[in-house]
Formats: C-alpha cells, structure tokens, sequence
C-alpha cells in the first residue's frame, strides 16, 4: 500500500491512457525477458539477432521504451515466438 500521500496525489494525475502505456511497455519487456531466460540467450546474443547494440536491447528490457508495431515483429521473428496475443 502507497503510504506517501504525495506520491498517491502524483500517481492519481496520470491519465489512466499514460497508465495502461506503461503497463503493457512493462509486460513486453517482461515477455522478453521471460523468452530470452527460456532459449538461455543473453542480451548480447539478442542484440546480435536484431542488429542492434546491447545498450539498446538494455534499454528495451528496462520497460520505459516505447515499442513499435515494427518492432514487435523483428523482435517475434527473431525469438521464434509471440509477444503479443489478441484474443478475440
């Protein structure tokens, strides 16, 4: 529970949009986190994958990057795996 009143007025003026932005930059980057320690990759063999500095996968699997459709998929096609599942 959030003691700090100040921090509960703060957390209380974010757009629940902004919210539910975050939420889902967290939980992508937690799904490749979770298929990176499955296929027993590093982030450098990623990174490798992708063409792209470690640095940068870093950054991603921080949760604070703001994924693009394009990017999802490179990201699918180079682990072999979903991401994302639409159910319908």
């Amino acid at each position: 529970m959030i003691q700090n009143a100040l921090f509960r007025q703060c957390l209380a003026a974010i757009p629940e949009e902004q919210k539910a932005e975050f939420e889902l930059s967290f939980e992508i980057a937690e799904r490749i986190s979770e298929v990176l320690k499955a296929k027993n990759l590093t982030q450098k063999d990623f990174a490798q994958k992708l063409h792209k500095r470690e640095s940068e996968i870093s950054k991603w699997l921080t949760g604070r990057h703001n994924f693009t459709m394009q990017t999802i998929a490179k990201i699918e096609t180079a682990l072999g795996c979903k991401l994302i599942n639409i159910a319908r």
